[in-house]
């Protein structure tokens, strides 16, 4: 079925509309949509919009937008639409009038479940790149039985987080000849000389998520999401922070929600299409031992924070300072984005074909990469527009059911790390499988 509720999508004046556009991820992803649409990646014209509370400000967005692809103007084609997340009727009427809102309004927690509710109700489908499991997993909870029943998709986690690492995943199962049956990913950001930083919005989110643990396992109790048998070898769980041979740096276990985000679309796969799921482990590159002491500094007195309103308060007040100047209200220059770049690279390890995982050692292991430009402001724009694109041009490939879903769940059997490959979000393979 159609992104948007089959029959009705075609008479809506707009194929795609970005909530959120003035905003600061948001006004990344009006100018990459602007590229896609401009660069003939969809069959036909795309018919899109910008959404937000001033139209003052969403005309200058589009204005920077059209000077970054060097024309004098975005053209008629472009709609701009006044709403706030805060008035249910403005919302409603923005659904009604699309097939696709990419919202880009956070922190999810606080301002994501409206937007989700006019899209199911109103018959469009929803992208949001949120990074926060408790938002994620309770929409699915709440929602994903009235998006089955419209026909529309709601797909959470369609930035950085966490797109790298799920497709990452199906990539490297896809690229192993045999069952794989355990991953491990670790993320490495380098910066150039300007260095580089993060917009406050990420710190807000990481704050109160982090506050808010005892609520999530709750969530998941009710949930009750069905168990995922382990396949071949257990994957061993590693220390919070480890010497890593492999780069000949430490590593930590990645706070973000990307381990989450993985099991959530191996235990779909799993149950839904009966595939082999694969077990996975999330982990960071950090540097030498001044990095380690430093972040677990930071690490304590943040943990130590976040636990009381007060703590929260001087958290997101002061961002700058408890980060150490990695988070600012501001977010990073051009040029910081321009010299910023991530790896992440997955050890996969599984059976060669004809081997039973179920008895044995693994004997077959594979190395792939996925790498591509700063994360929070480039790549995650790539990919929630790639996402987008394949919502609205493989809708073939998309589970038959409308559903909330996590982007493996929703795209493993769309083209989007074609489409990723094209824009600079590279999957590759490092070394071959070796018995």
């Amino acid at each position: 079925m159609a992104a948007g509720g089959g029959g009705a999508a075609p008479q809506r004046p707009y194929e795609l509309v970005v909530l959120g556009a003035s905003g600061f991820t948001g006004q990344f992803v009006v100018q990459e949509v602007a590229r896609a649409a401009a660069g003939g990646e969809l069959r036909g014209a795309l018919r899109w919009a910008v959404a937000g509370r001033s139209r003052e400000k969403l005309q200058a967005v589009l204005e920077r937008a059209a000077e970054r692809l060097g024309k004098a103007a975005l053209g008629a084609e472009v709609g701009v639409l006044l709403c706030d997340v805060g008035d249910a009727a403005s919302l409603a009427a923005v659904a009604r009038q699309t097939r696709l809102v990419l919202n880009c309004v956070g922190p999810y927690r606080f301002f994501g479940e409206p937007v989700v509710e006019a899209c199911v109700e109103n018959g469009a489908s929803c992208i949001d790149i949120c990074g926060e499991p408790q938002f994620l997993e309770g929409m699915y909870l709440k929602y994903n039985e009235k998006a089955a029943e419209k026909g529309v998709y709601v797909i959470g986690s369609c930035g950085f987080d966490s797109i790298p690492a799920d497709m990452g995943v199906l990539y490297t199962r896809d690229k192993l000849k045999g069952t794989l049956t355990a991953v491990e990913s670790f993320l490495k950001v380098k910066s150039g000389p300007e260095g580089s930083c993060a917009h406050d919005g990420t710190w807000k989110s990481a704050v109160y998520g982090l506050a808010d643990q005892d609520n999530l396992r709750k969530l998941r109790k009710k949930i009750g999401y069905a168990p995922v048998p382990v396949v071949g070898a257990k994957l061993k769980s590693r220390g919070l922070v480890f010497y890593n041979q492999e780069f000949k740096e430490y590593s930590m276990r990645f706070m973000g929600s990307d381990g989450s985000v993985v099991k959530r679309s191996q235990c779909y796969l799993h149950t839904e299409l009966q595939e082999t799921p694969v077990q996975y482990g999330a982990y960071v590159n950090i540097g030498g031992l001044g990095s380690v002491i430093k972040l677990m500094f930071a690490g304590i007195l943040f943990l130590l924070l976040v636990k009381f309103s007060f703590g929260r308060k001087l958290l997101t007040k002061y961002p700058e300072f408890f980060s150490a100047g990695f988070f600012t209200k501001k977010g990073p220059t051009q040029k910081q984005m321009d010299g910023t770049s991530f790896t992440m690279t997955f050890f996969g390890e599984g059976y060669s074909e004809g081997q039973d995982p179920q008895y044995g050692k693994p004997d077959v292991k594979i190395c792939t990469e996925v790498k591509g430009p700063e994360p929070g402001y480039v790549a995650t724009p790539i990919a929630m527009v790639q996402a987008a694109v394949c919502l609205l041009e493989d809708a073939a490939c998309l589970p038959k059911r409308g559903g909330v879903y996590s982007p493996g769940a929703a795209f493993s059997k769309t083209k989007l790390i074609d489409r990723l490959n094209k824009c600079g979000v590279e999957f590759s393979v490092i070394s071959k499988p070796e018995l």
